[in-house]
């Protein structure tokens, strides 16, 4: 209708995320795997939405000594960097901001898998890869799915144009972010080797 040409069309209560391959991963990486592996060797670890794995105690990665502390900088530029980009976007200027963040390690073999979930009380939320735990380089791997948070979304309004869930291959060196909101799962690990990632929350001061 040659009237509404000029009405303005857009999408509403877009979710934001931000995703990255980090340069120093190699050896990053081979110094978080070994301190991981000794970790779980020495504690137990906790059964929060794990189904079997080993979930490390929360904290600031300090069993990964400096490369934990390396890898905390890490989350820390994402988070700055995805809340400048979100201020941007929405016409806001970015500011300082005080972040209280939190961290922990997960490490699934054959079977197990990480029930779907939201993170309450958290800003933003993320995770990063340290082994996709795969003998095949080639394989896919036991991706993490995040899910739309407006589930009636992809089930009642167009649904063959919706997209339900965005899935992630667990990239050695990969780090995304997203609200803590965002309800997330990982199916059970078919790999050869222990999928090692670590998971983190990120709140704002004062929050919300």
């Amino acid at each position: 209708m040659r009237e509404l040409s000029s009405a303005r069309f857009g999408n509403l209560f877009a979710t934001p995320l931000l995703e990255h391959v980090w340069a120093d991963a190699p050896g990053l990486n081979e110094r978080l795997l070994e301190s991981i592996l000794d970790e779980e060797r020495r504690h137990a670890g906790n059964e929060l939405t794990n189904t079997g794995g080993w979930h490390s105690e929360t904290g600031r990665l300090e069993f990964c000594a400096g490369a934990g502390q390396k890898l905390i900088q890490h989350m820390g530029e994402m988070v700055e960097e995805a809340t400048h980009r979100l201020c941007t976007q929405f016409g806001s200027p970015p500011r300082p901001m005080n972040w209280h963040l939190n961290a922990w390690a997960n490490v699934n073999r054959m079977g197990d898998f990480n029930q779907m979930h939201t993170h309450p009380g958290a800003t933003w939320s993320g995770v990063y890869y340290v082994d996709h735990g795969e003998t095949d380089e080639d394989a896919e791997g036991t991706a993490i799915h995040l899910f739309d948070p407006c589930a009636s979304r992809t089930n009642i309004f167009f649904p063959e144009l919706s997209c339900q869930a965005i899935t992630f291959r667990p990239q050695p060196g990969l780090m995304i972010l997203f609200p803590g909101y965002v309800p997330h799962t990982v199916l059970p690990h078919r790999g050869g080797r222990p999928r090692i990632s670590i998971a983190f929350n990120v709140r704002r001061d004062p929050f919300p």
